[in-house]
């Protein structure tokens, strides 16, 4: 947790982390054996998260929503997935760099994995446009200048292959 960047609600946590990894560092340089001084810090841990966070006010549920070190789609993708291949692009005019998609495997099983990517710092914020995506068109939507000269009626048909609806791909 002690990752540069701790709410306040945090600190108690934060402060025994610090001394359960000061104990470490210190049994390490000279060779000491702590695990029976750390196994009641540990449980002492467990139970404190799990009190801060199981009484968190509206405000605190939103920080930790929030929080800048909170995980993103890639960083599930990297945890819980294998095989992931990356798809860009709706093939006729652009990639939507705040969304991320692809196939990838879930124990061995094929799936397609959709989800909004921010960025951890200014410049993956702009490159991600802040996890900001087009609306999309739909009946009585206005559409810009650009989205006419683009129509998407009749994107799909352009696409797919003429097959039946239940071919498979």
């Amino acid at each position: 947790m002690a990752n540069g960047f701790n709410l306040n609600f945090e600190k108690p946590i934060v402060e025994l982390e610090r001394q359960i990894e000061s104990l470490r560092e210190t049994a390490t340089a000279r060779d000491l054996d702590v695990h029976g001084e750390i196994a009641p810090l540990e449980e002492k841990l467990t139970t404190l998260r799990r009190e801060i966070y199981s009484d968190l006010t509206p405000m605190q549920r939103v920080q930790v929503a929030r929080h800048p070190r909170r995980p993103y789609t890639l960083d599930y993708i990297e945890r819980v997935f294998t095989d992931f291949v990356e798809l860009k692009g709706d093939r006729l005019f652009r990639d939507d760099p705040a969304i991320v998609g692809g196939w990838a495997r879930l124990a061995g099983d094929p799936v397609m994995v959709i989800g909004h990517q921010k960025g951890r710092d200014t410049k993956q914020n702009l490159q991600r446009k802040r996890s900001s995506t087009p609306p999309v068109l739909t009946p009585g939507w206005a559409p810009r200048s650009g989205a006419r000269r683009r129509p998407s009626r009749g994107t799909w048909k352009r696409w797919r292959p003429s097959r039946s609806p239940s071919s498979p791909p």
